[in-house]
Formats: structure tokens, C-alpha cells, sequence
């Protein structure tokens, strides 16, 4: 319900803009009228390719063959646009249309149904997308006429054309080559089965991305990966009250196709984690990747298909990882293992800084309360905003919050940080440390191998 109220908060907060005239075929932009009274379903099928990048040919449903730029030996992606409560071109657009031309030489095909996207009504819209779907279906099964292959075919879907395209994806019996889902929509499918929404069934690899499950977004597995990031629902930098206008209601949803084009452009590799939850993931519990092939825990992005094979052997698979605020977004994360031993046991949390001359960035530990005793092994993950190549000095606090009484010692026999992206990097260790609890301890790392 509460998603289903900000739809239509959002809808009217939003205005539509004009049209632009251009000699380029250019997606469909409709006016305030449109969404109020309503649009009829209407496809248009935009081409970009490597030649025009930025410049749409519209192709003919039935007589596409004659467009010397559509290449059927080439392999082709489909980017499907939302729900579209005011009409505007998705502000993505341009660059997901240009990153995936400059990763690889592909037919890159728009699929704008905003005229029945378009509706203030959100019902109307999601009845659309089962006609959508078949008026794709159909221009697909042209295609394999002209000897295109469905395996070649990539489906992206964003939100409400997340579904769409996995309808398309069953009306294929689930031969088209890869499906990704960012941020599958949730209004009107939570309750859905597998055959009313996108399912692992729909494609041969089916990549799904969740960044707003507890308001716009899907909550659930939805395909044979499915990413978490910060744990799949509020993203970090996205305001928490309705004062902060549109960005409240979409910035969440949104947060999918922002880190979708940042892997695409190569600016953030985000690796991901498989775990049963984002409390195991940030307990430190899940750490390796031995399971799959290549040896590796898989990257958000388009080439997560290389661990496709792996994948498919796995079966369905969560796999969760956190970020920044901000482009880049990613985080360095090292996996922390301390062995401590005090007279008393004491509960806490754990900051740890890394120095790199007048650089530093510190990790917070506190997302529940840590047990040290004696003779205790401690595994944490510690998640670093700035990635910092050359750490001369480590400070490690562990606050209690006991603020009255005296402060107890807690002796370290060792602690070793091992940084999980950057395995060229040597692991950083120190031993037989003594602090007191909530005062910072600063001590410079050693070699791993210094104590043997």
C-alpha cells in the first residue's frame, strides 16, 4: 500500500516535457494531458548501433530486413523502460543505450512503449506490459525468420519492464540468452507466481539487481543471481522524509540503473558476496568464492555472464554487497580477524582507521555488538569508503560505551586484514597488542609472515 500511495504522490509531483525536433528517430516524450487522460498502448522499436550511437533508426515491425545498420549476425539487447507516471523520456536512456554499444558491437534496440507506459493510473500500465510483451514476442520471432538466435538476444528490463520482459522471456519458452531485472517493480507482483512476473524459467540466465524492495521494488529471488545491494532496500544518500520531494519517492528505485551504468562503464567493479542475508554478509560469514568459475566472486554488471555456467550448476543464488553514496559507489572491504584475549568480557563495537600519509578512512563495526573474551576469534568485515594502496599506519578502537566505571584492557594476540578485491596486495598484521576499551590504539602493520 505504502508503494502504491507514493505512485501516486509521485505522479502528480512530476510535469512532462516537450519534444524535442530531431532528425533521429527519438524516444517518445507526451505532455501532462497524455498522463492525465490516459495513452493507448503504442510500440516503437528504436536501433542504435556502434555506427549510431546516438541517433534512433525506428524499425518496421514486419519489414525490418532493408535497414542496412540492423545487422542479424550480431548479437542484439533490448532495453525496456517502466512505469511512466509523467511521460518523460527515462533520463537514463542515453547513456545505458551508449555503454552497451561501447562494450560490445550489438544491436541495441529501445523498446518504448511509453504511450501506455504513460498513465496516471498505474493498473492500466501493468495491464499493458502482457500486450507489450507479445507485440515483442512477435518482432523477436521475425527476427529468427531473418536467422537471428535467440540465445544471442539479451533482455534488459528496468522496474515494471522487468516483467515485461520476462513475459516476453515465457512466451519464448525460456530460449532467449540472458534477461536482467533492475529492480523488478513490486506493486501488483508481490503477491504474484512465478508465472506473473520474472521468474529464473524466463531466459537461459536470468541476472536480477534489488536496490528499493521495500517500497517500488520486488522482494524475493528472482532469477538464477539475484543482487543485494546494502542489503536490497534503502540505499545510502537517499532521503528518508517526503520533504525532500521527488527524489524520496524514486531515489531507492533509481539507485538500480545509477549502479547498473557505473559497472558498465567500468568506474566500479562491485563484487558481490553469495550469502543467505545481508546480516550474515555484514557479520563477515560469507566471504568466499571458491564455488565458482572462474575463481571469483561475481561483478554487478554486464559480465557477469562468464559465470554463467557456475552459476546455472549452483542453482538460484543470492549474493549481497554494499556501497557509498555517491558515484563510484564502491567499497574496499577487508575481512578482519582478531584473536583477543581479556580477564573480562566485554561487549562492543569495533572503527578502524587505515592511514595512507594525510589520507584516511575508517570502518564502522557497529551494526551489533561484539563478544570479546579470552581466547576469542573474531571475524569481522570492515568496509572502507576511500581505497587507499599504501596503509603505513592501522587505529583500531573498540568502544564499550562504558562511560562510569574503569577502563579494562583488552589484550590482542593478533590481528590480520585481509583485502578481498585487491588480492596483490600483502596482508597486514600485527601482534600481541594491549588496549583499553574506547581508546583509540594506532600501530603500524606488519608483514603476515613477520611472526612465523
Amino acid at each position: 500500500m505504502l508503494a502504491c500511495r507514493r505512485l501516486a504522490a509521485l505522479a502528480l509531483l512530476v510535469l512532462c516535457q516537450g519534444l524535442d525536433e530531431d532528425s533521429c528517430d527519438n524516444f517518445t516524450d507526451l505532455n501532462l494531458s497524455h498522463c492525465f487522460l490516459g495513452t493507448s498502448l503504442y510500440v516503437r522499436l528504436l536501433l542504435y548501433t556502434r555506427a549510431n550511437p546516438a541517433c534512433g533508426r525506428e524499425l518496421d515491425h514486419h519489414h525490418f530486413s532493408s535497414e542496412p545498420l540492423f545487422d542479424m549476425t550480431r548479437p542484439t539487447a533490448f532495453v525496456i523502460h517502466g512505469y511512466r507516471p509523467t511521460g518523460a523520456p527515462p533520463v537514463w536512456i542515453d547513456n545505458l543505450v551508449r555503454l552497451l554499444a561501447e562494450e560490445r558491437d550489438l544491436n541495441v534496440i529501445v523498446v518504448d512503449w511509453n504511450r501506455g507506459a504513460a498513465n496516471l493510473n498505474y493498473l492500466t500500465a501493468v495491464a499493458n506490459t502482457r500486450e507489450a510483451a507479445l507485440n515483442l514476442t512477435a518482432f523477436i520471432r521475425n527476427m529468427q525468420d531473418e536467422g537471428a538466435s535467440l540465445d544471442s538476444m539479451h533482455l534488459i528490463g528496468v522496474s515494471l519492464g522487468a516483467h515485461l520482459a520476462g513475459f516476453v522471456g515465457a512466451n519464448l519458452k525460456g530460449k532467449i540468452g540472458r534477461i536482467t531485472g533492475l529492480d523488478p517493480a513490486g506493486p501488483l507482483f508481490t503477491s504474484a507466481t512465478p508465472d506473473e512476473r520474472l521468474d529464473p524459467s524466463d531466459g537461459v540466465f536470468v541476472d536480477v539487481l534489488h536496490t528499493d524492495m521495500d517500497s517500488f521494488g520486488l522482494r524475493g529471488a528472482h532469477g538464477h543471481i539475484d543482487f543485494y545491494a546494502n542489503g536490497g532496500a534503502d540505499q545510502p544518500g537517499c532521503p528518508k522524509t517526503i520533504f525532500a520531494g521527488k527524489s524520496y519517492f524514486v531515489c531507492d528505485h533509481q539507485r538500480s540503473m545509477w549502479l547498473y551504468l557505473c559497472a558498465l562503464n567500468h568506474t566500479c567493479n562491485l563484487t558481490a558476496y553469495p550469502c543467505a542475508s545481508y546480516a550474515d554478509f555484514l557479520d563477515g560469514k560469507c566471504l568466499q568464492c571458491e564455488a565458482f568459475k572462474p575463481a571469483s566472486c561475481p561483478q554487478l554488471g554486464y559480465d557477469i555472464i562468464q559465470w554463467r555456467e557456475s552459476l546455472l550448476q549452483l542453482g538460484q543464488t543470492k549474493v549481497f554487497f554494499s556501497t557509498t553514496a555517491s558515484h563510484p559507489y564502491k567499497k574496499l572491504n577487508y575481512r578482519v580477524d582478531m584473536v583477543t584475549w581479556n580477564q573480562y568480557l566485554r561487549w562492543g563495537v569495533v572503527y578502524i582507521r587505515l592511514h595512507s600519509g594525510r589520507n584516511v578512512t575508517e570502518a564502522r563495526i557497529d551494526h551489533k555488538l561484539l563478544r570479546f573474551e579470552q581466547f576469542t576469534a573474531t571475524r569481522l568485515l570492515a568496509q572502507f569508503d576511500e581505497d587507499l594502496p599504501h596503509v603505513h599506519k592501522i587505529s583500531l578502537r573498540i568502544n564499550t560505551g562504558n562511560v562510569i566505571g574503569p577502563r579494562y584492557k583488552i589484550r590482542l594476540l593478533r590481528i590480520r586484514l585481509t583485502p578481498l578485491e585487491r588480492p596483490e596486495r600483502p596482508l597486514m598484521c600485527r601482534f600481541d597488542l594491549i588496549m583499553e576499551e574506547n581508546r583509540e590504539l594506532a600501530f603500524r602493520p606488519l608483514s603476515c609472515d613477520s611472526h612465523l
